[in-house]
């Protein structure tokens, strides 16, 4: 994965509450076995009409939110079906980050793993950079997550909660098989002492 540490985005509003995982990627679009593929099928529904043609007033089609890499929205965001697809289009797309007051917590360990950072702040504050960004005047934030703060030029400067194993997996670009692999000699070390007696993977020494 790529590193997160710092990142000074667009913000896209998308002002939907309890947007869930089948809105986000629709189950039609599940059939792939691989992690990509999916960008063009980022809520789907709400974005392309009957005849598959782009809907002018969704705010993924709009140009002035071309390139956002911040995306904000309502309460409980990926609520729904577990499907880690979810996150693989939205980071596909391009997005880094999502703002919102809270997320279902199945869709948020599915971001963290895949380098999607979910950001939890208050209402007001996510109400405020939702009003800000729908003005379509190209609003930026900075969400760092080094210092687990977000912030804007025009006097926004709040901070948010992130777990440390969460912290370190984005700020150096890991995920749980990495960092499992980096304890191989370790690893390697326990199996080669353990009893005669402990079960054991068949085929294995």
């Amino acid at each position: 994965m790529e590193p997160l540490v710092r990142l000074d985005g667009l913000v896209v509003p998308l002002d939907r509450i309890n947007v869930d995982t089948d809105q986000i990627i629709p189950k039609q679009f599940l059939k792939r076995i691989g992690r990509t593929g999916f960008a063009d099928a980022l809520f789907h529904d709400w974005r392309y009409g009957p005849d598959g043609a782009p809907l002018a007033d969704f705010v993924l089609n709009r140009h002035e939110y071309a390139g956002g890499s911040i995306l904000v929205t309502g309460r409980n965001f990926g609520c729904g079906s577990s499907r880690e697809h979810a996150p693989w289009a939205l980071r596909e797309f391009g997005f880094r980050a999502i703002l919102a007051p809270s997320f279902a917590d199945i869709f948020r360990y599915n971001s963290l793993r895949n380098g999607l950072l979910p950001v939890i702040l208050a209402q007001n504050e996510v109400d405020d950079i939702m009003r800000r960004a729908c003005r379509g005047d190209g609003y930026r934030v900075c969400v760092d997550v080094a210092g687990l703060t977000v912030s804007d030029e025009r006097g926004l400067r709040t901070t948010f909660a992130l777990e440390d194993f969460w912290r370190t997996c984005l700020l150096e670009g890991t995920d749980e098989i990495e960092l499992a692999l980096r304890q191989s000699e370790r690893i390697a070390a326990y199996e080669a002492c353990r009893p005669e007696w402990m079960p054991r993977v068949p085929g294995r020494a």
